[in-house]
């Protein structure tokens, strides 16, 4: 069982309310059910991680009902149907989504597009489908995602076009954005010991050096994957070293048995392939920078009670 979209959401929760004033809380838990949801369905969070995807969705449905006039607010987190949702449910309907939702008068002007004619003219009005069922601000995730994809792509091949050092470098600066190897300067200066013993870095968890992160970078285009043979030799550096743990990153892949070697050995190493490298970058600024910010608000309700 998936998480239902919004506009499957719609007439199960016109029928809820259809009892009399409704707390939006107790919607959320009575349609959990009603759907046969898992606790993982229930607890599970949008990217964002700050509110519950079906928690979400089940407020959308609300909202656009409401823009439709078939549900009304009563207050805080709570709400009833009104005359003209009870006259449809009346006509019982097969479903509710928002080509349904089009013949109402409210819902097109809220959903209203217009396009502009070079002359000037208003062109008519359409309701606005959202895509593959998506409520707003999904869509504001699937194109920030979207986005980002992109920018992980130009990243990779910023670093395969950079000198080899650069690559280093890059290393250096994502650890240390993840709080690793001290100040830059400092874990610069680890890194200065490329080639010795065969790693490309050493990086100090702590202070004073009683645990190290020891790295291999391999800056290989999109097509040279990692074999199983370069995991073992880092594990042959990393066993000179007495070390229990390594990172072994590269701007291309890994292979299945390499991975499956670097599983099965007895020292931890961890594999960082390309795209998991750009998703690194990303998320902790390095190589690149906020363009800009939006912020998306919503009602106070507190402040109109």
């Amino acid at each position: 069982m998936t998480i239902p979209d919004y506009q499957t959401l719609m007439l199960p929760l016109l029928k809820a309310a259809a009892s009399g004033e409704a707390k939006i809380s107790d919607i959320i838990a009575r349609l959990a059910t009603e759907f046969n949801l898992t606790e993982e369905e229930r607890q599970t969070l949008l990217p964002s991680g700050t509110q519950f995807t079906f928690s979400n969705r089940v407020h959308w449905a609300r909202t656009y009902l409401s823009k439709a006039g078939l549900l009304e607010s009563t207050g805080r987190g709570r709400f009833k149907i009104t005359a003209l949702g009870t006259e449809i449910l009346a006509k019982a309907p097969l479903g509710i989504d928002n080509k349904f939702l089009g013949r109402f008068k409210s819902f097109q002007e809220f959903t209203k597009k217009a396009d502009f004619e070079p002359n000037g003219s208003e062109s008519t009005s359409t309701i606005v489908e959202p895509v593959q069922n998506l409520t707003l601000d999904d869509q504001m995730r699937a194109a920030h995602g979207q986005l980002e994809t992109e920018l992980g792509r130009d990243l990779l091949d910023k670093i395969l076009k950079a000198p080899p050092a650069f690559f280093e470098r890059l290393v250096v600066n994502l650890l240390t954005a993840m709080n690793y190897g001290g100040s830059t300067a400092e874990a610069a200066r680890a890194l200065g010991k490329s080639g010795d013993g065969g790693v490309d870095g050493v990086i100090d968890q702590d202070a004073l050096g009683l645990d190290r992160i020891y790295i291999q970078a391999k800056r290989y285009a999109k097509d040279n994957a990692v074999g199983p043979g370069a995991i073992r030799d880092f594990f042959g550096s990393l066993d000179r070293f007495k070390a229990s743990k390594g990172l072994f990153v590269t701007t291309s892949t890994f292979t299945q048995s390499a991975r499956e070697t670097a599983d099965l050995l007895s020292k931890r190493i961890v594999l960082i392939n390309g795209e998991a490298l750009s998703r690194m970058m990303i998320r902790y600024g390095v190589g690149c920078r906020i363009e800009e910010t939006l912020h998306i608000k919503k009602v106070d309700e507190d402040f109109f009670e």
